[in-house]
């Protein structure tokens, strides 16, 4: 949770300079976010490709390739997707 606060309070720091300097940010916020998007997407292309050029599947790729924490990093109370997801198969075998 630390780093998405952290995250807030440089985008408001941006946003106060931007103001007393009376400039406008370069990009609409939408448009900004899809072009973030475009750039974690855009590095997982080379990993996933190479992983697939080299005989595995798709779903494979994506996991040989660590795309997921990549991609959505931490989620919020410090659990990664990864620890989620083994959190979640152990409850499963357990029977809870």
């Amino acid at each position: 949770m630390k780093i998405y606060v952290l995250s807030l309070g440089a985008g408001l720091l941006v946003g106060v300079i931007y103001s007393l300097l009376d400039v406008r940010s370069p990009a609409p916020p939408l448009v900004a976010l899809v072009g973030l998007l475009g750039i974690l997407a855009g590095e997982q292309i080379v990993p996933i490709a190479k992983q697939v050029a080299a005989g595995h599947g798709l779903a494979a790729a994506w996991r040989q390739a660590k795309c997921a924490p990549h991609m959505f990093g931490m989620l919020p109370g410090g659990r990664s997707l990864q620890s989620n997801a083994a959190a979640t198969v152990k409850t499963t075998e357990s029977g809870s």
